[in-house]
């Protein structure tokens, strides 16, 4: 057997057996780790491999757990099965932060099945799937700049609106961002609908994860293209073309966005401090400077 899909169930057991006893802490799981590598035959076992994995669940686990959350909000974190809920975790941690070049993300998404299959219950591999195909098909946008460089050659599979929001306040200019499931702020965006043009899809984008339908559409402000990954069709290049457009200063609510943790209206000084997706920066910028002419 594959000693790292062995370090991944060491992993497991660690997690799931700290979990059980109500102690997530990293003493409590690396003792448990280390308890039961015992009954592994460790020598074909990647020991450092599963202990970089589980500091790095522990240390990322609320980040984590509420990325599950988002991904599964039928399934509050504490009502999923403590097997399924561990897979998860160790999965999600793959994807996201671990070593790209070592294990692609897609190797990490089918060991997780794989070990769903074989602990968990009946629709533990579909639950599993479910959740970590959710957070794949997005991996474009959060690890676009490890994707392996042969995707970059891909040809566009799918077009998606965005729009750059901004409001007069006070004396300042601000933005509307929306910040998704992986920590980070970005634009609103939507993918087209049947026969719709790019304006009303822009116009569609703000209301779905703004809140807000009252927004004026000022000018095209080019286009932007990322990799993102879907379990059933591999990589695929996505191209996004951004509108700049005017509204009031108004709270903001998260719409049917599917990504969308919360929306919020940040000033030029705040963008400098902010997580964004450094290849918007420029998109943003430009939607600030329609907006000091355009938005009264």
């Amino acid at each position: 057997m594959a000693s790292r899909h062995l370090s991944r169930i060491s992993t497991l057991q660690a997690l799931f057996t700290s979990d059980m006893r109500g102690d997530l802490s990293m003493d409590a799981v690396l003792k448990a780790h280390e308890q039961n590598i015992a009954s592994l035959p460790h020598d074909d076992e990647d020991l450092s491999f599963s202990d970089n994995i589980l500091r790095g669940v522990i240390v990322k686990r609320e980040e984590i757990d509420t990325i599950i959350e988002k991904a599964a909000p039928q399934w509050p974190i504490e009502k999923i099965a403590a097997v399924d809920r561990n897979i998860l975790r160790v999965g999600l941690y793959e994807l996201l932060f671990g070593d790209t070049t070592s294990v692609p993300p897609k190797v990490a998404l089918n060991e997780a099945i794989e070990i769903a299959k074989i602990f968990g219950g009946d629709s533990s591999s579909r639950f599993v799937n479910g959740v970590l195909g959710a957070v794949y098909r997005e991996m474009g946008s959060p690890r676009r700049e490890e994707a392996p460089k042969q995707e970059r050659n891909l040809s566009v599979r799918e077009y998606l609106a965005g729009v750059v929001v901004c409001a007069r306040f006070e004396n300042d200019v601000r933005v509307a961002l929306v910040r998704d499931p992986f920590g980070r702020w970005t634009l609103p965006k939507t993918k087209y609908e049947k026969g719709e043009l790019s304006d009303g899809a822009a116009l569609r984008a703000a209301r779905e994860e703004l809140g807000i339908t009252d927004v004026v559409l000022k000018a095209p402000l080019g286009e932007h293209e990322y990799t993102a990954h879907d379990p059933s069709k591999g990589a695929e290049v996505r191209r996004v073309g951004y509108y700049a457009a005017c509204a009031a200063h108004q709270p903001l609510s998260v719409g049917q966005g599917e990504s969308v943790l919360e929306a919020e209206w940040f000033s030029e000084e705040e963008l400098a401090e902010l997580p964004l997706y450094d290849d918007l920066r420029d998109i943003i910028t430009s939607g600030i400077v329609v907006a000091r002419d355009g938005c009264i």
